[in-house]
């Protein structure tokens, strides 16, 4: 889970290509469980207010690896991200 930096639409606009490279290639082996923004009003079009972060659940082979394919997201490297939280995920449902 990530937590964005304020005003980091324009930001996220121009890295966004980069950023679903990433996310397209780990969907692509499999291992993409979920992603997404989350929106900074209760809408799928946040408008102005933009997003305040981001949820990826994929499948690594180690915490370790989880954490180093997060650390070098373009979002980090544009400065979009101010936290991201790395942590193991049980899927109990569905």
């Amino acid at each position: 889970m990530s937590q964005d930096v304020e005003n980091s639409l324009e930001l996220r606009k121009k890295t966004r290509p980069k950023h679903i490279a990433r996310l397209e290639l780990l969907k692509e082996q499999g291992r993409l469980v979920i992603a997404g923004p989350h929106p900074a009003q209760a809408t799928t079009t946040p408008g102005p207010d933009g997003f305040t972060g981001s949820l990826v659940i994929a499948e690594f082979d180690s915490l370790d690896a989880a954490q180093k394919w997060a650390d070098s997201d373009p979002y980090i490297e544009a400065g979009i991200y101010a936290k991201v939280v790395v942590k193991p995920f049980i899927q109990a449902l569905p």
